[in-house]
């Protein structure tokens, strides 16, 4: 009887521990499912695995790569085809994330009702102006005035962000973005050669350039958009675009190019970085903002001109050193500003979350009443 008993104790242990085993893998499932097939969940991983610093790394180490095979493709390869180089990029991104999401590896977007169709759309159109625009104007203009055109996109970012949102930033930061601009003029622009051609489409670029930064900014952070479905949405209308610039900016003969297995694979290198540039951009894009993104992009410059200077011999003379370590300098004041918001706004929140159980109003006694002891009674008689 004892072994009997004893045996049936053991089989009730297993069959608790089973029933046990089983809640928790089920809690695993669904908190598995909630982090990667919903959009909330989705976004929770892409904030905890690509915080700002790992985000605008990521971007730097990305856009210095390009630049670099760009130079390559556009220079020694003779590619003189900016805006089919940039459907090349977007055509690449697009069939790679049709491949993630073949493999279920996309994340979910947001319900329709809370993004209408029209911002996708805008957002679609305004990259393949922003995009297309950049590298034809990076082809028809002197790096000089590139590099002027660029300064200008930051004024417009904040003059923008103020005109859509009322989103105004404080008097320290304006200075400290002064600053950068007045460095990165004085360390890059040397070559203002005009040309009416390229001055247009370096003016059409800076607008699109800026409203490009700031929806793809404002979607991530307040609709629950991820860096990747958000460019699986927009990237087939970008294209549409891409297609409709080519015969008014490119030039012709892209058909006679020589497409040997060097020239190839040197597009076909510069079209995943491309695809890795757009997906770091969108992501430092998500965790900073429009105007921080700017700054990264003028610090990715001015590291280029000093490490040329430090590690390659390069000569860029002492005004240019000096404006470049002015914007380093710059930079620097506005990150620490933006750090210094940013633990102002946890400690304040955290306030908040302390002083709200003591705020709750105290309920005074109400004097008893005829109809109150009433209710009583019949309450005290049905809890009985």
């Amino acid at each position: 009887m004892m072994q009997e008993s004893f045996s049936r104790e053991k089989i009730a242990m297993q069959e608790k521990q089973s029933k046990i085993i089983g809640r928790a893998l089920e809690d695993l499932r669904s908190s598995v499912y909630s982090d990667l097939r919903t959009s909330e969940g989705a976004k929770r991983q892409q904030q905890r695995f690509c915080g700002p610093i790992v985000a605008m790394t990521f971007n730097f180490m990305v856009a210095v790569g390009v630049i670099l095979t760009n130079k390559l493709v556009m220079g020694q390869i003779g590619f003189n085809f900016p805006i089919f180089l940039t459907f090349i990029h977007y055509t690449t991104a697009w069939i790679l994330l049709a491949i993630f999401k073949g493999l279920s590896l996309l994340p979910i977007s947001p319900p329709s009702k809370t993004t209408p169709f029209t911002s996708l759309f805008s957002l679609g159109v305004v990259m393949s102006f922003a995009s297309g625009l950049a590298n034809a104007s990076l082809n028809h203009n002197s790096v000089g005035f590139y590099q002027m055109a660029k300064i200008a996109v930051t004024p417009t970012i904040v003059l923008a962000e103020f005109v859509l949102f009322r989103k105004t930033i404080s008097h320290k930061k304006i200075l400290s973005l002064v600053l950068v601009s007045a460095g990165v003029a004085v360390a890059t622009v040397t070559d203002l050669q005009f040309n009416l051609f390229g001055a247009c489409i370096a003016i059409a670029w800076i607008i699109p350039s800026a409203i490009n930064k700031i929806l793809w900014s404002n979607l991530q952070q307040q609709a629950n958009w991820t860096a990747l479905a958000l460019m699986w949405k927009t990237t087939p209308v970008t294209i549409l675009f891409l297609v409709a610039l080519m015969p008014w900016l490119d030039p012709p003969g892209v058909l006679f190019f020589k497409w040997n297995l060097h020239n190839s694979s040197a597009v076909f290198i510069s079209a995943l970085l491309g695809f890795l540039l757009q997906w770091s951009g969108a992501l430092a894009l998500g965790a900073t903002s429009a105007t921080s993104h700017v700054v990264l992009g003028q610090f990715k410059t001015c590291v280029i001109l000093l490490g040329g200077h430090l590690f390659f011999n390069s000569d860029p003379g002492f005004v240019s050193i000096g404006g470049a370590v002015a914007a380093l300098g710059g930079m620097s004041a506005y990150t620490s500003l933006n750090l210094q918001e940013s633990r102002e706004k946890v400690l304040n929140s955290q306030l908040l979350k302390q002083t709200l159980p003591l705020s709750k109003p105290k309920m005074e006694p109400k004097p008893a009443t005829e109809d109150s002891t009433e209710t009583n009674g019949t309450n005290t008689a049905n809890v009985v």
